[in-house]
């Protein structure tokens, strides 16, 4: 199926084995959710999706309620979102989401990593018009609704686009629907009072060209990406990397 199907596999394998960083970065996730929007998932759009994705990974309840008590005290620790942007090598270029308490040492860390990968550090906005913020909710596919008919009931919730996905770890199929950046809310509302149940949701960095490379250069590509991933303050990578 390719180099590309395999990194993509690899990827998937890779979180499942790392569970104990998954947990940390969700964490991380849920802390900057509740410091932006409060405690209360009925009323943070962003902590649901949080928390959805803590189940989706098998986070125990347990943690995610002490995540979200702790993240709700005084003395709760600071985690900032930082974007940085850079290329790759053979000019990919690259967005790294990160959520820190001490910038310093992420940014030192994360051009390093470029560095050592043969790629560059770039300044804010040197890569990030090459790219759209877009939405992902992941809901599994049932005979119980008919997706031509939710579609026209999501338009007006910013649906953009609905589309099917398997899940080959778990061997599922998913129904994906996507919005704007900036309908993520309203979407996830309108799913909810179609009572869908949300398995998965996503902000993701939708590049609006890709870039074809050479088997041997992919590989220098997915090194770095592996650099950055196993990172703790990096929460996303994008690129534009073709992957078909």
């Amino acid at each position: 199926m390719g180099r590309a199907f395999e990194f993509r596999k690899e990827r998937k394998m890779k979180r499942w084995a790392n569970m104990a960083k998954t947990f940390t970065k969700i964490g991380r996730e849920i802390s900057i959710a509740v410091k932006e929007g409060g405690p209360d998932p009925a009323y943070n759009s962003r902590l649901r999706m949080a928390i959805q994705n803590a189940k989706a990974s098998n986070m125990p309840k347990s943690n995610v309620e002490n995540a979200i008590k702790k993240a709700s005290s005084k003395d709760a620790e600071a985690f900032d979102e930082v974007v940085y942007e850079g290329y790759a090598p053979h000019g990919v270029a690259v967005i790294v989401e990160t959520a820190t308490n001490n910038k310093q040492r992420t940014v030192a860390n994360v051009r390093h990593h470029f560095s050592k990968m043969n790629g560059s550090l770039g300044v804010s906005g040197s890569v990030d018009y090459m790219f759209e913020r877009k939405a992902n909710f992941k809901v599994e596919a049932s005979d119980s609704f008919d997706i031509e008919e939710l579609e026209l009931e999501l338009i007006d919730f910013g649906l953009e686009e609905i589309k099917t996905e398997k899940d080959e770890e778990k061997d599922v199929d998913f129904v994906v629907f996507s919005c704007s950046f900036e309908d993520f809310g309203n979407l996830q509302r309108g799913l909810e009072e179609n009572e869908l149940e949300v398995k998965e949701s996503e902000l993701v960095r939708i590049p609006t060209h890709t870039k074809k490379l050479e088997e041997d250069q992919v590989e220098d590509v997915i090194k770095l990406i592996d650099k950055m991933e196993d990172d703790d303050d990096v929460i996303n990578v994008f690129h534009n990397m073709d992957m078909e």
